[in-house]
């Protein structure tokens, strides 16, 4: 297994958590986001978030509850060894979406 293959698994690890967080902190069930997970992976799911349009049902919903720290943007951001997993573009779009919700993440994309 290769290091990536390894990251990419801590990483799948990593969203079931934040799943899990959400219903248990934030009383919000992720159904759709936890079938996303489950059909593809936490990188994939990610990535398909961050690069959508608009923010997702589930972003919305933590924003109302003032939990912006769980939504895969904020873990993407704010944990640097994510950071390999994204693109440059995708890494500010996730900063950009979290900074236009008034969220101000701990650790901020250091520039290639």
């Amino acid at each position: 297994m290769t290091n990536l293959q390894k990251l990419e698994r801590q990483f799948d690890l990593a969203m079931f958590e934040v799943y899990r967080r959400a219903k248990d902190e934030a009383g919000y069930n992720a159904t759709i986001f936890l079938q996303m997970l489950s059909d593809t992976n936490g990188r994939r799911t990610t990535k398909a978030l961050i690069n959508a349009a608009k923010p997702s049902d589930g972003y919305t919903a933590l924003y109302m509850r003032e939990r912006l720290d769980l939504t895969v943007e904020a873990l993407v951001i704010e944990d640097p060894r994510w950071h390999a997993l994204f693109t440059e573009v995708e890494l500010k779009r996730a900063l950009r979406r979290l900074k236009d919700y008034c969220y101000d993440p701990r650790s901020t994309p250091k520039p290639s």
